[in-house]
């Protein structure tokens, strides 16, 4: 019989959402023995590494079994050779890695080593794989980007997973296309030229609400020239994928036990080795220190005397709160947070320096305590307008309105502080539909507020959505051209309101339950730059 060695690839059968059988093309990470059985750790390609999982040999298609190219011996330093089997997807993450390295600098100034390397978060959910990262455009340069992401009116209203797996880049080179800048007289659908322009908004069979106008343009030191520059792909917890080894590709954590609930991690986490081979890893809920057995765990909470976590609680309403950590004050809980969200988080790194972050944690009272049920992180200091670095609704809180309310607590956050905000990227999969979702109900509620001006059809600029919601005059204009709202019409710029996005925008607002109550909210926002090192 024909050895399955490392790298190959092969159709393996799998259930589908609909329980039905099918056979993606895989490709075989790892091969182990358990008890006289052969076990096989499959990648499926084009899916979400979420789906990765342990198989045995009779879910394998041998007839269509692809072996690895090898990859030419390169000398090594102590003069060994360098080579090892290489499959198709390597080679692409090799030469994209190559790009993006040439066309930005390094994250925050630092390489580390694999086992060294904490990672840090962002799901909503889950994060688009290596190959196809969502890129930042600048300002109108995300016109196209309309066309790339399918069309979510709520977060909770997409199929399966599977269908959201593989989300397409815009750039595949580290480079934005450049988009051609309208002509005046001719009627095609334009890019927003200048934040300042005023633009009607337009609402097809309701008199009540707006249609959008752009009068030419004052000189704004915020419009751009209409040539993007090339696309950030070195947030500060962006993950460096030149690190990417077999050990971190495969999940190395069976099942988490936090407080009721039973996690299965979607990614690998680097907690301590001697942990990966438990059955379960126990968490402590309220400092989410790990322990190795429920008799460990059971001690710990005899003399464990956290109910809430660390730090100072900022919002209460009902039973959400909200509790500001500082990652210097709170260290070994900032930690623990990140090696529990990188269990479902694929493309953030955690540095185990957490001393520039702030974490936001998001809690539901009971008796019991205060349970975590998700949270975001950001920079204390940003030189990028990023007010979140990663952000996660924990799996059992997940399509409930939890998403949702942790953006929209971090655009309040930015209100207090006088600023405009946006999530670093790339986001992952879930977190973008998320925040497509967060940003369009936003803008559609402040279109359909507006009032006619005597008689007139009402007008408002980027800049002043911009404004009112903290949201950044980029992600305005890419919601406004993903919605499909901007056209040109006889010279000028108009936003127009169908019945069918005014119908939807309602079924979603009814849907909402859960939304920040700014009154609640008690936060002082402090200037770190006059504080030294934090």
């Amino acid at each position: 019989s024909v050895e399955i060695v490392e790298g190959c690839r092969l159709p393996v059968l799998r259930k589908n959402q609909e329980h039905e059988d099918e056979w993606p093309l895989a490709e075989i990470l790892s091969v182990k023995e358990v008890s006289s059985r052969k076990l096989f750790y499959v990648h499926y390609i084009d899916f979400n590494k979420r789906l990765d999982e342990w198989v045995t040999g009779d879910r394998l298609d041998m007839k269509k079994l692809q072996f690895p190219k090898k990859e030419a011996k390169t000398p090594t330093k102590n003069g060994l050779s360098g080579s090892r089997p290489s499959s198709p997807e390597r080679e692409v993450r090799k030469s994209l890695d190559l790009n993006v390295q040439s066309t930005t600098a390094p994250s925050r100034g630092k390489t580390l080593p694999t086992p060294k390397r904490k990672v840090e978060a962002v799901p909503l959910a889950t994060q688009v794989p290596p190959a196809t990262p969502v890129p930042s455009l600048p300002s109108s340069a995300e016109a196209s980007q309309a066309s790339v992401f399918p069309a979510v009116r709520e977060t909770n209203t997409f199929k399966s997973r599977e269908e959201h797996e593989q989300i397409s880049s815009l750039t595949t080179n580290g480079t934005a296309r450049r988009l051609i800048p309208p002509q005046p007289g001719r009627k095609r659908k334009a890019n927003c030229g200048g934040t300042d322009e005023m633009i009607k908004v337009l609402q097809y069979n309701n008199p009540q609400t707006a249609s959008v106008f752009l009068p030419p343009p004052e000189d704004s030191q915020d419009s751009s020239d209409g040539i993007p520059s090339a696309p950030r792909m070195t947030g500060s917890l962006v993950s460096d994928r030149s690190h990417d080894d077999i050990v971190t590709r495969m999940k190395n954590i069976e099942c988490i036990e936090l407080g009721r609930h039973r996690l299965k991690p979607w990614y690998f986490s680097p907690y301590p080795q001697e942990l990966t081979t438990l059955p379960i890893l126990y968490l402590c809920e309220f400092c989410l220190k790990y322990l190795k057995s429920l008799k460990c765990l059971q001690r710990h909470l005899t003399k464990c005397n956290l109910r809430h976590p660390p730090g100072n609680e900022i919002y209460r309403k009902g039973t959400i709160s909200f509790f500001e950590i500082d990652g210097r004050k709170n260290k070994n809980y900032s930690q623990n947070l990140c090696l529990l969200a990188k269990c479902f988080l694929d493309h953030k790194t955690l540095y185990y320096d957490t001393d520039p972050f702030l974490f936001y944690v998001m809690t539901e009272y009971d008796s019991k305590g205060f349970h975590i049920v998700g949270y975001f992180s950001k920079e204390k200091e940003s030189t990028e307008d990023y007010n979140v670095a990663c952000i996660l609704t924990l799996p059992p809180y997940q399509r409930r309105g939890y998403g949702k309310l942790l953006i929209e607590f971090s655009y309040e956050l930015s209100k207090v502080e006088g600023k405009t905000g946006t999530p670093e990227k790339p986001l992952s999969d879930l977190g973008l539909l998320s925040y497509r979702s967060y940003w369009s109900q936003t803008i559609l509620e402040i279109l359909m507020d507006l009032k006619p001006d005597n008689g007139e059809r009402p007008q408002i600029t980027i800049n002043e959505i911009s404004e009112i919601t903290s949201v950044k005059k980029e992600d305005v204009i890419s919601t406004l051209q993903y919605l499909n709202l901007i056209n040109y019409y006889k010279g000028q710029y108009i936003l127009t309101l169908s019945e069918d996005i005014v119908d939807g925008h309602e079924r979603a607002m009814q849907k909402r339950h859960l939304r920040i109550d700014p009154k609640c909210l008690h936060f002082t926002p402090k200037d770190w730059s006059k504080r030294g090192k934090w």
